[in-house]
């Protein structure tokens, strides 16, 4: 493996640089920062949780997800815009849901969870408003535009042992574990490159939308993968941003963006279009190490090719590929979330890791720390 720090010397050095001094003192302590810790078993009883907003472009899956889930009960859905309530309801996902005010929501008895879902630039202030009440939140991504405020969020709810799941879809994806436990194991050697990309075809509403956000693609789709790189490899020590609107439209959207980070014996290259045909399909996040390579795509539907140098456990040396079972969006991070909410696990990801990748987001986007 590279000489990155260990994981203290990580958590330590991240917390300087990306931190504020509350939370470094809450390391020197010795705590667990960013982990939920034990609230009490709810046994049988599901989880009461409720929806923030139906503006994000993870909502509606969200929601199915939850609905679907004998591990939650969703106790209702908040949106005061009366435009998007009225498109949400063009779903089956949002039939038969009990619409509520915000106080209402945050008055409901019992309520342990709330998933913030609204559009992005108000995702921040609505996870203050929740983590102040004392509840356990799923944020959807990315955390923002500002670093201050995340750390607040993230800082109330540590305080009041609380967890706070960010939405990177593809922390749970099947083959993002294999290609994490393999290079755990040391089976892919030094890893020295990263190779990823993300994109699709964005309608004329969603590049409009994105139009207000400086970093475009790499802001909203881009930002997936920075998640996964920065859990891999651990923050870089540099980010370049490469900006570009190519497509011949009106609209100033950023919609061809690339990222280049560089760790002391990796580079990274993360792309991300909104223009790509059959984007999907091509979606893809690849590891190189000296000892072998890692494919994961799609990343969807998740299949992956793997290399090694020598045979290692049930795995050859030439490419494979590796299938799993179809995979659906949303459904192990509400999971993992009901374990953390009954107690009976820590978080996997803590507020130096997220931090770190906002951090990133930020810098990939050319907006200010």
């Amino acid at each position: 493996m590279p000489d990155f720090p260990s994981r203290r010397n990580f958590l330590t050095h991240s917390l300087q640089a990306i931190t504020t001094a509350s939370a470094t003192a809450l390391l020197a302590q010795g705590q667990s920062i960013g982990a939920a810790r034990p609230i009490g078993s709810t046994g049988a009883n599901k989880i009461k949780i409720g929806q923030m907003g139906v503006g994000h472009a993870h909502a509606k899956g969200k929601l199915e997800a939850l609905r679907q889930s004998s591990e939650y009960e969703v106790v209702g859905v908040v949106e005061p815009n009366e435009e998007l309530r009225q498109d949400a309801l063009k779903s089956d996902t949002y039939q038969d849901i009990r619409w509520m005010t915000q106080e209402e929501l945050l008055n409901v008895p019992g309520l342990q969870v709330a998933a913030i879902e609204t559009s992005v630039p108000d995702l921040l202030d609505t996870a203050q408003i929740c983590v102040d009440a004392g509840l356990h939140i799923h944020l959807d991504k990315p955390a923002g535009r500002s670093l201050s405020k995340f750390k607040k969020v993230l800082e109330t709810a540590d305080r009041q042992s609380r967890t706070v799941q960010m939405g990177y879809m593809y922390r749970y994806n099947p083959g993002v574990r294999l290609l994490k436990k393999l290079l755990a194991k040391g089976w892919l050697g030094d890893p020295f490159e990263i190779e990823a990309v993300m994109s699709k075809v964005l309608s004329r509403y969603k590049r409009r939308l994105w139009s207000e956000h400086p970093g475009g693609t790499m802001f909203e789709l881009g930002c997936h993968l920075i998640d996964l790189a920065v859990g891999l490899l651990g923050p870089p020590q540099q980010v370049t941003p490469i900006h570009q609107h190519a497509a011949r439209k009106d609209d100033p959207l950023l919609d061809n963006m690339l990222t280049v980070c560089t760790w002391p014996r990796a580079i990274g290259t993360l792309k991300s279009s909104g223009l790509e045909v059959e984007g999907f399909a091509r979606r893809h996040f690849t590891l190189c190490g000296t000892e072998g390579t890692v494919l994961i795509q799609p990343m969807d539907n998740p299949s992956v090719r793997l290399a090694l140098s020598k045979p290692r456990g049930h795995y050859q040396t030439e490419y494979q590929r590796i299938d799993f079972e179809p995979y659906q969006r949303y459904v192990d991070d509400l999971a993992d979330l009901a374990q953390i909410v009954r107690g009976e696990k820590e978080s996997d990801y803590t507020i130096v890791h997220d931090l770190a990748v906002q951090k990133v987001v930020l810098q990939a986007c050319g907006l200010p720390l």
